[in-house]
């Protein structure tokens, strides 16, 4: 089965060539979508050898992976990894998302920070606002099987289930979408538990109650039906 990354990535010069050779023994493909960056990561997706498009605008996260995976499945992608541009995931979770799709357990796989792991190394306002998506996609997006770590942006797929899963939102957003999609197309899903590495750079760039409030309201006004 051929095992396709997709890379969403702005302004991620500095750290997407490491990303892309890490992630090379993984896989046999990669696609990097550079989403508007003003920085030089469209040369380095070519000098790593992936597979690069470009937005010409920042038009959110969810826009580049949507944009990604459509360009994945034209490729003949077989499974569909989701991968960050800024170094945080460990490489070889890519074999653990994967694997579960490979032996027909499972069409959709989450990585999970949470799951069977303490989480007391992530930052306290992180721990925060992962507990509050949790109530919210319980309560408001309507999932209603316990869900560890609802944010995470690891996840593969099956290309039958890519193919279903038309998520919309372009931001933030589109985690909680995908699971309600998910939800909704009874696809079989699992969630693995991957590792994340933060570093003080990562931090700063990372999601703040700002962006939890423009997640709550892309939801509750274009995405809950």
């Amino acid at each position: 089965m051929r095992v396709f990354a997709v890379i969403p990535a702005w302004n991620e010069a500095p750290r997407l060539g490491g990303v892309l050779e890490a992630i090379r023994p993984y896989v046999d493909g990669v696609v990097v979508v550079d989403d508007g960056s003003v920085d030089d990561t469209s040369s380095v997706a070519r000098a790593g050898g992936a597979i690069t498009l470009r937005h010409m605008m920042n038009r959110g996260q969810g826009a580049a992976l949507r944009t990604g995976t459509e360009a994945a499945l034209r490729l003949g992608a077989d499974i569909i990894v989701h991968v960050d541009a800024d170094g945080q995931h460990d490489p070889s979770m890519i074999k653990t998302l994967v694997d579960p799709i490979r032996e027909g357990e499972a069409d959709v796989v989450f990585g999970s920070r949470f799951l069977g792991i303490d989480p007391t190394g992530m930052p306290k306002i992180r721990r925060m606002y992962f507990w509050a998506a949790k109530l919210f996609n319980t309560y408001v997006v309507g999932i209603s099987r316990r869900v560890t770590d609802p944010q995470s942006g690891a996840r593969a797929m099956s290309a039958a289930a890519a193919k279903v899963i038309d998520f919309r939102q372009d931001f933030s957003a589109h985690c909680s979408e995908i699971l309600r999609l998910v939800t909704k197309s009874n696809l079989r899903w699992k969630e693995v538990p991957v590792h994340v590495r933060y570093t003080q750079e990562t931090l700063q760039k990372g999601q703040k109650f700002t962006e939890a409030f423009r997640i709550l309201w892309h939801l509750l006004i274009r995405g809950t039906k």
